[in-house]
Order: C-alpha cells, then structure tokens, then sequence
C-alpha cells in the first residue's frame, strides 16, 4: 500500500489501542495490542508520518534508529544485587533501565503526555547480538527486565532485504505477534505532502514532467545509483538556502542528494531552464494580468516540457498565496479565541498569559509544526502589541476594549483585502491559462493541481471563484466519462471471453 493508507492504518491502530473504559483502564488488553511493523524501501518517509500521527492524535513520539546502539544501550547495563530466597541470600544479575525505555520517560516528564508511540526503525537490520532482543521487544514489549509504559503503543520500521545487505527475517513467532503493513512509494501520495512541506518548485515542477525519476534504486557497473524523496526533501531545503544566499546549486551539488547521475545531470539542467523561465514569463506580472501577445505567442509553439513547467510555475506562485492565506485564516482564529477569552474574564494580560501557556504546552509537546509555531508567535507578539497600546493610551475597561476591538478589525480587513487580491490572481492566472491554452491537457493538469494542493482546496472552498468550478465540473465530467467506457469495455470484454466459451 502507499504510505498515505498506511498511515492511516497506523492512525487508527493507535486510536483503537488507546479507547478507554468507564474506569479508565484500556479496553484493549496490553498482550492483543500488537506493535506495527512498516516494511519498505528508504526515504519514502515512514519517519515524518510517525510524527503527522504523534500531533493528530495528540500524543508523544519518541523514536530511535536501532543500529546506532548496542546490545547495552538497548537493554541496560547488568549489576549484581543481593536477594535472599528461602532462608539463603544469593547474587543475582539485574540491569540498569535501557537507555531507550528511560528516553520514553523523559519524553513524559518533559511533555506531561502519557500515551505516545515508541517508534523503532531499522529493526531487521540489528547486530547479531541485538538481534533476540529485539525479537523480545516485539513479542513481549520489553528492553531487558523494563517493560515499555502502559498507554505506549510500538512501531516498528525496517528494509527489505533488496535494499540492506544487513538484514534479518523475523521468524514465524515473531510474525505471529506483529501487524506487518508492506508500503511502497507512490508519486501522487508524496505529491500532497510535497505541498504542505513546501517542496521547492523547481523539484515539484520537475518531477511533473519526469515522474519515473521520483523514486529509483538501481546497480550499475559503478555501484548503486539511486534517488529517494528523502533526497529531493533534503535538495529542496538546500535550493531555498542557496536562493537567500544567492547563489546556484550545479550538478555536482544536485548529485550529492540525487545520488543518481542520470537524474542529477537531468534536474539541474532543467534548474537552469526554470530559472529562465521564471525570467522570460515573469510569473509575478501573469498572476498581476501584465502580459502581452508576445508572451503567448511564445508559449504557443513551445515545446511540451516548457509549456507544463509554466503551468508548473504559475501552480507555484498561486500556492504560495494560497498558503499564506490559511496561516492568516489560522492566526486570526487563535487572535479570536484569545480575546473571547479577554471578554470573558475582563483582563488582557491575564489572556495574554493563558495563550503563552497554551503555545509552551504545545510546543514542548511537539505538536506544532514549524508553520504553526510561527502563527503562534505571531499571535502572542499581537497580543503583547494590544497590552502595550491601551497602556499607552492609558484605556481601561469598555474604553479598552473597544480599542482592541477596533485594532482587530483592522486585522480583520486587511486579512479580507488579501484575500480578494488572491482571487485576482487567481482569476488573472485563469485569463491567462484561457488565453495560452484554452481548454487543452494544460488546463486539465493546471485544475488537477488546484485540487491537489491542500491550502488551494481549502482557499476555494472559502471563496468562491465560478471559473475554478466550472473546469472542475468538466473534468470530473470527463473522468467519469473516462470510467464508464472502460468499464463498458470490461463487460464488452467478458461478454466475448463468455461466447468464445
């Protein structure tokens, strides 16, 4: 399955191990609730969904990569202690607290969460030595003699043996007490993530027109030749920098996270066709309705990559936009709830202080992601930016908040002004797409992206725009129309097969 269904498993695993009874003890006993075994090849992010799934559901995550330990960091170091059985004392070996299980305890005393997933990768890929214990671990929920916390659910993650030389099968009784979820990768799942995790566009662009170079592992002559999408992940966070700093990334560079050369030689030729793109179209003035017939007389008889990566580009520039838009819906909602607590209790400070201790919670939990710590931020220096205003206007009382009042309203507004700016952009991007285009496999790819694209997805259900759903409703049309006449060509299919039988 893709990683997105197996998150979702994992999601509801850890949503059925945690139901409570009426007492408050789990429902579910600790012995059936088996640990979750994700077996897939490298950087397809089985890391980054343990962590999607820690905030959604509210809980802790504490994760290791087993093979950077050893047999005594796994299990403790044994000491000896003195205990008397019957009427004789004898020495027995104990062992210190694994280093691992107290890394769960730490995790609750710093959070004050006390459910969370312990998550293990590289599980098959142990030394000999560590090998039982980690077979002990999946079938009893322990390190040495420390069992894992109640309310602690384990996930476990490993390779194939295709990929990792090192690897080790679990034998039958093992697999008897797991519940192993095979994943692989899937361009169009990665896709949805690439949005939220702001993937450079260069990349997103890219891997549109060349989608068999989003995932390859191959031997050649030289070694192994590869390219994940940890390696893309990892590329796009290191174009951003280079971009602030103004400088370029060659292919030597590309090839240092695409560690295929093919492809490496491939992206950053065509990095160096979109950043001339980006100059000869000018994105920023498209998406203003500044273009000329030149413009699109140029687009016209371009070649197909160079027609797509505009689509691409212009996809990218309205996502941005798209993307502030939902931090400014979200700060605005938290800005909201943090004066509704104002009116109640009568006392801006005091609200100010409730809303800086929801963020520390939060953020010491780890369920912000980088985006939503800043919006907290921001909200907090707004607020802080009211207490200092009515003090220096020395307002208290319905005086004061009225002035608050006025002060969000003027939050509000330009809030509403971005937003009819974006539609503008949007709509300028839609004249242009119509104008270039008209109703072509661009437009198709051009609407398919805008439903893609979480934060674009959330902007038009909010806001209207009668063109989007216009396409839209015609290219849902066309895929169902898609749909019946391959089914009717299934039952044409079997009919045949039925009379030749």
């Amino acid at each position: 399955m893709d990683i997105k269904r197996a998150k979702q498993e994992i999601k509801d695993s850890v949503e059925a191990y945690l139901q409570k009874g009426e007492d408050g003890s789990y429902l579910m006993p600790s012995v059936r609730q088996r640990p979750v075994l994700l077996m897939g090849p490298p950087g397809i992010g089985k890391t980054q969904i343990m962590e999607q799934i820690a905030r959604e559901c509210g809980i802790g995550l504490v994760a290791y990569t087993i093979t950077h330990h050893t047999r005594q960091s796994a299990i403790g170091l044994p000491f000896i202690r003195e205990k008397r059985y019957g009427d004789r004392e004898y020495s027995v070996t104990e062992y210190t607290m694994s280093e691992i299980i107290a890394s769960v305890y730490e995790k609750i005393e710093a959070t004050g969460i006390l459910e969370g997933i312990l998550f293990i990768d590289e599980i098959n890929c142990v030394s000999e030595t560590l090998s039982p214990t980690m077979l002990q671990f999946l079938q009893c929920k322990t390190f040495g003699n420390q069992k894992v916390p109640e309310g602690w659910i384990i996930v476990a993650a490993g390779n194939p043996p295709e990929y990792n030389r090192s690897v080790r099968d679990f034998d039958i009784v093992t697999l008897d007490r797991i519940r192993r979820i095979d994943v692989e990768e899937n361009y169009e799942v990665w896709k949805e993530y690439a949005y939220r995790a702001e993937i450079h566009p260069a990349i997103m662009a890219y891997l549109e027109i060349r989608r068999d170079y989003f995932y390859r592992i191959e031997t050649t002559v030289d070694g192994k030749a590869f390219v994940t999408a940890r390696g893309w992940e990892d590329l796009s966070e290191f174009l951003k920098a280079c971009e602030r700093m103004g400088k370029r990334a060659d292919r030597e560079v590309v090839h240092q996270y695409v560690q295929h050369w093919k492809i490496a030689k491939d992206f950053a030729g065509y990095l160096e066709l979109y950043e001339k793109y980006k100059k000869d179209y000018g994105l920023h003035r498209i998406v203003e309705g500044q273009y000329g017939k030149d413009t699109l007389e140029k687009l016209r008889y371009a070649a197909f990559d160079e027609r797509f990566s505009v689509v691409s580009m212009l996809i990218g520039e309205l996502g941005g936009r798209f993307r502030d838009r939902w931090a400014e819906e979200r700060f605005v909602t938290l800005l909201y709830e943090s004066l509704l607590r104002y009116k109640e209790c009568g006392d801006l400070k005091l609200a100010l202080s409730e809303a800086a201790a929801e963020y520390e919670k939060l953020r010491k939990a780890e369920q912000l992601t980088r985006m939503e710590d800043g919006i907290w931020r921001k909200v907090l220096e707004t607020l802080e930016g009211y207490v200092q205003a009515v003090k220096a206007e020395h307002l208290t009382g319905e005086e004061a908040f009225a002035r608050i009042r006025e002060m969000f309203g003027q939050e509000t507004q330009e809030r509403e002004k971005r937003i009819e700016e974006t539609l503008c952009a949007l709509e300028h991007a839609f004249d242009f797409m119509e104008e270039a285009f008209g109703d072509s496999q661009e437009m198709v790819a051009f609407v398919t992206e805008l439903n893609t694209n979480e934060y674009s997805v959330q902007f038009l259900k909010d806001n209207e725009c009668e063109r989007y759903y216009r396409y839209n409703k015609k290219l849902l049309f066309g895929e169902r129309q898609e749909d019946i006449l391959k089914e009717l060509d299934e039952v044409e299919q079997e009919l045949n097969t039925a009379l030749k039988d």
